[in-house]
């Protein structure tokens, strides 16, 4: 579904329409959903070795926790 034409030429739509009306909630949540997609994406490509699962889990959390903490900063803390 990333890959369809018609669905990122309507993300970019949203995405502009978010910077020039100044939507902040839209682009935060643009932002979270092409993150989680980038690192799903990332650490989904591993093998069948425990090592690999664990290193790919342990780089899962970690980029989820670094976007949760962004959310968190942009909704929360600064205004």
């Amino acid at each position: 579904m990333a890959a369809d034409p018609r669905v990122l030429f309507g993300t970019v739509v949203i995405l502009v329409l978010a910077v020039l009306f100044r939507w902040k909630y839209v682009l935060l949540v643009l932002f979270a959903v092409g993150a989680t997609m980038t690192v799903l994406r990332y650490t989904g490509g591993g093998g069948s070795s425990d090592a690999i699962v664990d290193q790919s889990m342990m780089l899962f959390i970690g980029g989820t926790i670094v976007i949760a903490i962004i959310l968190i900063y942009f909704i929360f803390i600064r205004d």
